[in-house]
């Protein structure tokens, strides 16, 4: 099965996860659901604390998601990059650069191969544990990209 991931008319935003809808605040700067799930973020409102019922734990430093839900978040040696979230997997293209795949998932990238753009999935849904997993790398995704944009 492929997903398709639409993103705002910049191109900055998801907007949905195949027939999973997006929305933002009022201001339009951060989602506030996916689906059918709240997402909540600390009082500051920069770091996400929650998507629906999965709690985000954060370490020491407060700057690296170190659990969702029950489930891990690891990194690679330098704590840069996502290495798995629970029992997905996350790799990277041959340059290390970009998000290949997450568990079974697989991301293909726009023709400027700076967004994913698809998602394919082995078998014919798109389970909770599955969009949980993938929102989160996309999550995380973003936020690397937005640190990028800042530094330069």
């Amino acid at each position: 099965m492929q997903i398709l991931l639409t993103y705002d008319r910049l191109g900055s935003r998801v907007r949905s996860v195949g027939d999973i809808q997006v929305t933002y605040d009022r201001l339009g700067s951060r989602p506030s659901t996916l689906g059918r799930w709240q997402l909540g973020y600390d009082r500051l409102g920069a770091r996400l604390r929650s998507i629906g019922p999965y709690g985000l734990d954060y370490d020491r430093m407060g700057s690296r998601t170190s659990r969702l839900g029950t489930w891990r978040v690891e990194y690679d040696r330098l704590g840069s990059r996502l290495r798995a979230v629970g029992p997905y997997r996350v790799e990277y293209d041959h340059l290390g650069s970009r998000v290949s795949r997450v568990g079974e998932m697989r991301l293909s990238y726009d023709h400027l191969g700076t967004r994913p753009r698809t998602v394919d999935i082995p078998g014919d849904d798109l389970a909770e544990a599955d969009l949980l997993a993938l929102y989160f790398v996309l999550h995380h995704i973003h936020e690397v990209e937005d640190r990028r944009r800042s530094s330069s």
